[in-house]
């Protein structure tokens, strides 16, 4: 049977505090993040120069301040094959020698062996190379690696390394022969590298590329090592934009919709490097209404982050998220398709499992997930729930394992947890009653609106604005093409004045923004 072709869109909206990021799968929302535009946070890939700060004997592990308020973690196993090789680089570097020459000398080796101390290889005070692998959760810090390795999308870099190892994904010994035998020509002395599947069929000038544009992101930190051997970045990964498109470019993908000049260039310039025939999917959203209420996302976001996620034909899930774990209960709500309970059930569990799978890839939901599902008498359903959890869940780029359901009808789910769960809180406090549950009436409204209207444009001396309400106050202040309060707001102040609709606003919620954007008091 032919698999129906799924069309994958990624929606970005930039603003001014940060960009916004939606995958969409059929016009779908199945994920989302948001990156800050403002200060850094620390994110999976971000390479630092840090301080040892404590020693762990008991743990084999140490404490090093990255600059954040939570000490990050290294445990010795973490410090890679070659650590001796990034510590001699880091000791030797400062702004007297020439750089080049200095890496392209260091010997690598020897390796570090498996049994090996802590306190042997680190000590109090000592700057180090290091890498996140795992965000800052609740009270815990970065989990680090001092085994830097750079990722494109063809290929991962990995400095004072000299395999030069394939992907297993790709088949073809021709192939592998041809990608390792073109990736060895290219790399400098003191470089190794993983193919990646990606990189399959590649011409020869994609790769010589993208391997540059890696090495200059590594070399380009040496100067930062070498002044003055402070705590501090090093270099980040590319924005979670090109980071998202690296990871899940494909011949699936679609479209790329940027609502921000800047970004868009960056981000084809990004795809021409890394696959130019797939440059023309980037495409510059210009519309008038905001991008994410175009694309439906908004509408997504409030009934997909809620505690109660709906599902169809009125069953729904419970999700609760606590330190330890995250448990999910499915209810079949009003749903009764069958008479027969047991076929009844397994219809709901099929399609609560559409959604749970979901769900953690949208909210990145990780450690251990136990999941309710409607008891089930047949030992033959339980399998096949089981199996199509399996199947649904080989989409999710993230490390999990799905263990069969248990006699209680719980099914637990690990899934890698490398960043805090995405939470939006989908209630919010009535803008109009501060949560008194008391509202000005709403007959009076369009009194209050005119009353802000008037001291706008005859005390501040505005007369061009946008009004921007909910879509419910939009079309009772539009209601009637000469009499609405719309056109005699505009005849009686003589000033320009347009409504705009926005899904984010409650019923009665207004703002007025002038043509700069900027909200006006």
């Amino acid at each position: 049977m032919e698999i129906e072709k799924q069309d994958k869109d990624l929606v970005v909206s930039v603003g001014q505090t940060e960009v916004k990021l939606a995958l969409m799968e059929n016009h779908k929302l199945i994920e989302y993040s948001r990156e800050s535009s403002q200060g850094h946070s620390y994110s999976v890939g971000d390479v630092f120069l840090g301080r040892v700060k404590k020693l762990l004997p008991a743990l084999n592990a140490a404490f090093v301040d990255i600059g954040d308020s939570k000490e990050a973690f290294i445990h010795y196993l973490d410090l890679g094959l070659y650590f001796t090789s990034f510590d001699a680089f880091v000791k030797q570097s400062n702004q007297n020698v020439n750089m080049n020459d200095l890496y392209s000398r260091i010997q690598i080796g020897p390796a570090l062996g498996k049994e090996g101390k802590i306190d042997s290889v680190l000590k109090v005070g000592q700057m180090i190379i290091c890498q996140i692998v795992k965000e800052p959760i609740s009270t815990k810090g970065s989990r680090l690696t001092a085994e830097i390795s750079i990722a494109g999308r063809n290929i991962v870099l990995l400095p004072f390394a000299q395999k030069v190892s394939v992907s297993q994904k790709i088949a073809s010994k021709e192939e592998r022969k041809r990608l390792e035998t073109l990736v060895r020509s290219i790399l400098p002395k003191n470089y190794g590298a993983i193919i990646r599947t990606a990189s399959e069929g590649k011409k020869a000038a994609v790769l010589v590329a993208e391997a540059k544009s890696l090495i200059q992101k590594w070399e380009g930190s040496w100067a930062r090592i070498a002044k003055d051997k402070s705590m501090g970045l090093l270099f980040t990964e590319y924005s979670k934009t090109t980071t998202m498109l690296r990871d899940l470019l494909n011949d699936s993908f679609t479209n790329v919709y940027v609502d921000d000049q800047t970004v868009y260039e960056e981000t084809r310039k990004y795809i021409s490097l890394i696959s130019p025939e797939q440059e023309k999917i980037v495409k510059l959203y210009e519309g008038k209404e905001p991008i994410f209420d175009h694309f439906e996302v908004t509408r997504q976001i409030k009934g997909s982050f809620g505690k109660v996620v709906p599902m169809k034909q009125g069953a729904y899930l419970v999700i609760e998220t606590t330190e330890a774990l995250n448990v999910i209960d499915v209810n079949s709500g009003i749903r009764a398709k069958t008479k027969d309970q047991e076929e009844n059930s397994f219809e709901v569990n099929k399609i609560a499992a559409e959604e749970i799978a979901r769900q953690l890839r949208l909210r990145d939901m990780g450690g251990i997930v136990i999941v309710d599902f409607i008891d089930m008498d047949s030992q033959e359903h339980r399998n096949e729930l089981h199996k199509y959890m399996m199947d649904l869940m080989a989409k999710d780029r993230a490390k999990h394992n799905v263990l069969p359901l248990t006699k209680f009808g719980l099914m637990q789910i690990t899934r890698q947890r490398i960043r805090p769960v995405t939470e939006i809180e989908t209630m919010e406090q009535c803008p109009m009653c501060h949560g008194t549950g008391k509202i000005t009436s709403s007959v009076v409204i369009d009194e209050q609106i005119e009353r802000k209207l008037s001291h706008l444009v005859i005390e501040k001396g505005e007369d061009d604005l946008v009004l921007r309400v909910g879509p419910i106050l939009g079309a009772y202040l539009t209601r009637g093409m000469f009499n609405s309060f719309l056109a005699k707001w505009k005849r009686k102040y003589k000033c320009k004045l347009k409504i705009e609709e926005s899904s984010d606003f409650t019923v009665l919620q207004f703002e007025f923004y002038n043509t700069k954007e900027e909200a006006l008091d």
